[in-house]
């Protein structure tokens, strides 16, 4: 009896871990990126996206943020799928956030094409696409539209739960990045939209964070209860 409960509480434990590496992602991201974008040459926030980053001889440190953000979500993804069981949006919720680690993961390892003078000396514009390009374009498309899925589905959970809170936060974050992103892909390049796409993207970091926050605070609930 006394081995079951010890496995439960490692059980919980990992759980919690997992959770963790939700609520890392988001900051560990914006961290990196943000220290990018002041220190890369030529990098203009009203002009680049942050994929830009992962061109010239710094690029690495783009793709590998990338790359290990995705496997933190990825990670966050599998403890809320642990600690939801069967309840509602346990099932489409987490595959749907481990849809935007693996995405993040998959425009890490494809690099975009230089663009709008970034780095120095690339053309302002290219009617062509290399394949890495593409690849990188349709990753990032993919993990984007997952996590917005990932907000609806959770904006219902929590409709059901009555946490009207947490519904409309879920709901706000799904709509407004959907917007914003759809005018980058677009292909629209003005400052306002490219200044409204990274307050979005810092957005649904923070919303993603705090999920991953609450759910951890549950899976500590469980460990109390279980002692």
């Amino acid at each position: 009896m006394q081995i079951g409960v010890r496995s439960s509480e490692a059980d919980a434990r990992l759980t919690s871990v997992l959770l963790g590496c939700g609520i890392a992602a988001g900051p560990t991201y914006i961290i990196v990126a943000l220290l990018q974008v002041l220190m890369r040459e030529g990098f203009d926030v009203r002009r680049h996206a942050l994929s830009l980053l992962a061109n010239g001889e710094l690029g690495w440190i783009q793709m590998a943020n990338l790359l290990v953000s995705g496997a933190l979500v990825l990670a966050g993804a599998v403890g809320a799928r642990r600690l939801l069981g069967g309840n509602r949006g346990a099932r489409w919720g987490p595959i749907l956030l481990a849809g935007y680690g693996l995405g993040l993961m998959g425009a890490g390892i494809f690099v975009p094409d230089p663009a709008q003078g970034f780095p120095p000396g690339a053309v302002i514009e290219s009617s062509a696409m290399s394949r890495s390009g593409l690849l990188h374009f349709v990753f990032g498309g993919i993990g984007f539209y997952a996590l917005i899925a990932a907000c609806v589905v959770f904006a219902r959970r929590f409709a059901s739960l009555q946490r009207r809170g947490w519904a409309a936060y879920s709901a706000f974050t799904a709509l407004a990045f959907f917007i914003t992103f759809a005018a980058v892909a677009s292909g629209s390049k003005s400052v306002v939209t490219m200044l409204s796409f990274y307050g979005a993207v810092a957005w649904i970091w923070v919303w993603h964070a705090a999920f991953s926050r609450t759910l951890l605070a549950r899976s500590r609930v469980r460990i109390d209860v279980k002692r």
